[in-house]
């Protein structure tokens, strides 16, 4: 069966793995995926991921969850564009997530990378999700 939504399905993978206290999560891999957990790495959020085939053409991606004294370091991860409902922002009008406490992943057309990164960079784009 198809998936509708392939990157809510891992932001809610790691919902659920850190309100159950694991120590990683897997879900199946995608370009996406991977320039989302990218972005996610490089802002400090999950200390790493690793992407291991399990048979010929299906991938599977690893990522291990990061904690701070016992608590996740990911407060909120939620879905801002979804399938059904596209959210589009210019360079100026891109939302600051806790008063810029927290990132906006978006993609431009240079590809994946956080609302600050976007800002430095002058584009704008799909806010893909906001994490804090």
């Amino acid at each position: 069966m198809s998936m509708t939504d392939p990157l809510g399905d891992m932001l809610t993978r790691i919902r659920n793995a850190q309100r159950a206290k694991q120590s990683d999560v897997v879900s199946p891999a995608s370009r996406l995926r991977e320039n989302v957990l990218e972005v996610l790495k490089k802002e400090g959020y999950i200390e790493d991921y690793e992407k291991k085939n399990v048979k010929p053409g299906i991938d599977e991606l690893h990522i291990k969850l990061k904690y701070h004294e016992g608590a996740s370091v990911i407060t909120e991860i939620y879905r801002v564009s979804t399938p059904g409902r596209r959210v589009y922002s210019s360079v100026k009008d891109l939302p600051r997530v806790y008063n810029g406490l927290g990132i906006s992943i978006v993609s431009t057309p240079q590809g994946v990378m956080s609302d600050n990164d976007a800002r430095k960079a002058n584009v704008g784009g799909e806010i893909l999700c906001q994490v804090f």
